[in-house]
């Protein structure tokens, strides 16, 4: 597969009158054409920083970034404006955020597309209300809809314009589990049938378990990704919120260009580390990171 979202050494600094934060420290990344990935992390780690650049919501500081074929870093911003028109769509956590509650749900979906004719936005809006599986409520406005309903509109709005990346920040954040599920699918859906290349940044370790990637975000890089294991990819429904990451995926840390590894501040604990130091071995083909003595 070809790569179409490529980050190398991607920095990201936020500057104040009194502070500079580093949100993004070098992080490295490809994310091929057709993906379904999860990006993970906690709060602070810079996922939400990530997937807003790749948006063309914020610009990089240093580093590399190529979206489709375009270089993020040579862009006016007439050719960001159309970046964010045709090549990606969002979808927000915050539901109020992706609709208008004065509009029904087929006239928010026309909104990406006032630059073409009456007709065909109407004709576009019907027809993803249906890939949604909403058809049913498109006469509706914001305050007749559940939070799901609300949040598959907002992915219906997402798609308007063809994107060739849609990018979702804690889609399921506002929904109870029952409608995580649903979106999950309708997502699955999307990248199977349509080859939709679909980022998603998530605290969910259910919905992670149940895409083929996760990356995981810790201090502005990439630390580790996992896989789906083999044996999975055909037993995807029956993976539920009880089954261990373990179980579902295969864990690999990540170097950097420097072969550095980034190593869990829970897993020093779990062998005692205090500091700044460990000792580290090449024994049998292994590396060995201990305690000092």
């Amino acid at each position: 597969m070809n790569p179409i979202i490529e980050c190398d050494n991607l920095v990201k600094i936020y500057k104040t009158e009194d502070l500079e934060v580093l949100a993004l420290q070098g992080l490295d990344i490809q994310i091929d054409e057709g993906e379904l990935m999860a990006i993970i992390g906690n709060s602070g780690s810079g996922k939400s920083t990530f997937l807003n650049m790749i948006g063309g919501l914020d610009r990089p500081s240093a580093g590399k970034l190529i979206v489709d074929g375009k270089n993020l870093f040579k862009m006016n911003e007439r050719e960001l404006v159309e970046y964010k028109k045709n090549t990606v769509g969002f979808v927000w956590q915050n539901i109020a955020r992706n609709l208008l509650p004065y509009m029904t749900a087929w006239q928010n979906i026309e909104m990406p597309m006032l630059f073409e004719s009456e007709g065909k936005r109407k004709e576009r809006a019907l027809e993803l209300l249906d890939l949604v599986g909403l058809s049913s409520k498109k006469n509706s406005r914001l305050s007749q809809m559940s939070g799901g309903e609300q949040q598959r509109v907002a992915i219906a709005i997402a798609l308007a314009n063809r994107p060739k990346v849609l990018l979702a920040d804690e889609p399921t954040g506002s929904v109870d589990v029952k409608t995580g599920e649903y979106i999950l699918d309708l997502f699955k859906r999307l990248n199977q049938e349509m080859g939709l290349t679909i980022v998603i940044v998530t605290h969910d370790r259910a919905l992670s378990k149940k895409v083929n990637r996760v990356a995981a975000i810790r201090d502005g890089k990439i630390s580790s990704e996992m896989y789906l294991k083999k044996e999975m990819l055909d037993r995807l429904s029956e993976v539920n919120a009880f089954t261990e990451q373990s179980e579902v995926q295969d864990e690999y840390a990540i170097l950097d260009r420097a072969g550095r590894v980034q190593i869990p501040r829970e897993v020093l604990e779990n062998i005692g580390v205090d500091g700044n130091r460990v000792r580290m071995e090449v024994k049998d083909g292994q590396v060995i990171i201990t305690r000092p003595l």
